[in-house]
């Protein structure tokens, strides 16, 4: 499996999780879509800054169902790194119980879609 697939993946996994995010709130109209970015990039940026150091791009990883644990991890870390870059371009506080909520959310959605990608990626073999 190409490791594009697996970038294009996370990065619909990311878009998924905050469209729910934003839709259980109620703000689904267009004129939230700035405010769906100032998480959406936020969030993409700090996954793909912390989930190489976790070998979720390494094909020995990404293809072992007993490895989920990994991008459960990164999302708790890159979720409360992505809130704080969102209070930065929002000028707002990084609320630690949106933080803990983004992270959960974040952690299923990851877990989820890699775990669809480690079972199309076994077959493949």
């Amino acid at each position: 499996m190409s490791k594009y697939l697996l970038v294009i993946g996370d990065l619909v996994a990311i878009a998924i999780v905050t469209l729910i995010g934003f839709a259980a709130h109620g703000e689904t109209g267009v004129s939230f879509l700035p405010r769906l970015a100032a998480i959406y990039f936020p969030l993409s940026i700090s996954w793909f800054l912390l989930a190489p150091w976790m070998g979720l791009f390494q094909a020995e990883i990404t293809s072992s169902p007993r490895q989920l644990w990994r991008p459960a991890l990164v999302a708790f870390f890159a979720a409360p790194f992505a809130a704080v870059l969102r209070g930065f371009i929002l000028n707002a506080p990084a609320l630690p119980i949106f933080a803990a909520v983004l992270a959960t959310a974040l952690a299923v959605g990851m877990v989820a879609w890699r775990l669809l990608y480690s079972l199309i990626n076994k077959t493949d073999r």
